[in-house]
């Protein structure tokens, strides 16, 4: 919440012990937002886990109707069905919920919200504000600067996403597959359908019918919701890598106007929360392992595409715990009145 309005704010973060909601509470301590009182929540099998915050412990609480008296501030990150069962109960309450799951992202009445693109649209919360979708968001915040210039006609995207996108579960699984492969045992299969260690899977969420998965649906209708621009053509196909930690991106964007390269590259250096890693004839482009634990939303190979007249190459890449995620919600958080 914005600085000078009160001096301290009850955050509770649902979802506590996840790899998001652990990093909800790294980043709020890192920008000294300023809580007043930490309520970490999370299932029942959590209850007595302990959460460091600021030198001090905090004993996690289980998510329950009755657990938001007094909050000002709900992050959630507990998944969808959570968030549709308690977010209603913490606004009853009086909190503003920041929710990170799916639950209420395409609610008309509900913001969807990336501060670099939108902050505006914060102003007409009515007690939720939805964070976007980890891939959503870093492309978004790299393609808004151009689009507020020459307008996008269509955009192409095929995402490489971690595994961390799914969880500690899928963390613990690659881990173990690598190992297990490296010393010639069977990798055993859990999280996923097939094995992901050296492997890459274009399955990403539930199929759904026209054989789109929910996460390429959710880049589609959040992006065009996030730019404002319903007429926006978006093409998405998501893949999930042997990668730990960053999401990475190839976009390939059609402008209603013609921007060189060299045009794209100087909004972008620039840019609100991007930084500009193009340099490739010294092997400087963006990489999972630099984005990994960074803020920015990193771009590079930024180039002409010459099949199309008014086309635009470029990779994407970030850290989709931090900015896809846990800092997107905490900025909104900083905004919210």
């Amino acid at each position: 919440m914005k600085s000078g309005s009160k001096k301290g704010y009850h955050v509770a973060v649902v979802g506590a012990t996840g790899l998001v909601g652990t990093e909800m509470i790294a980043i709020l301590q890192e920008r000294k937002f300023p809580v007043e009182r930490l309520l970490p929540l999370a299932s029942e099998r959590s209850v007595e886990k302990e959460i460091e915050y600021n030198g001090n412990m905090f004993k996690v609480e289980e998510l329950t109707k009755d657990s938001f008296k007094g909050i000002d501030i709900a992050l959630f990150s507990a998944g969808g069905d959570r968030s549709k069962e308690f977010a209603p109960y913490a606004v009853k309450a009086g909190a503003v919920v920041i929710d990170n799951s799916n639950a209420f992202r395409m609610d008309k009445d509900v913001p969807l919200v990336v501060p670099e693109v939108n902050p505006e649209a914060i102003k007409g919360h009515k007690g939720i504000i939805a964070n976007p979708n980890c891939s959503t968001i870093q492309m978004v915040v790299a393609l808004n600067p151009i689009h507020k210039k020459v307008g996008i006609k269509r955009i192409v995207v095929s995402t490489y996403q971690a595994v961390s996108g799914t969880g500690k579960a899928a963390v613990e699984e690659l881990a173990e597959q690598t190992r297990n492969l490296m010393a010639a045992l069977d990798p055993a299969i859990k999280v996923y359908p097939h094995r992901i260690a050296f492997n890459c899977l274009p399955h990403i969420d539930q199929f759904l019918e026209g054989d789109n998965t929910r996460e390429e649906e959710k880049m589609i209708n959040e992006t065009r919701k996030i730019l404002g621009d319903a007429s926006i053509g978006v093409s998405a196909t998501t893949v999930r890598v042997p990668v730990f930690y960053a999401h990475s991106e190839s976009v390939n964007i059609e402008t209603k106007e013609k921007i060189t390269a060299a045009e794209v590259k100087a909004l972008l250096k620039d840019a609100p929360g991007v930084k500009l890693m193009d340099d490739p004839a010294n092997n400087v482009y963006p990489l999972a392992s630099i984005a990994a634990g960074q803020d920015e939303v990193f771009v590079g190979r930024i180039r002409e595409d010459r099949s199309i007249a008014n086309g635009i190459n470029m990779w994407i890449v970030a850290d989709n715990l931090r900015k896809g995620a846990a800092l997107n919600a905490i900025q909104i958080a900083e905004m919210v009145e």
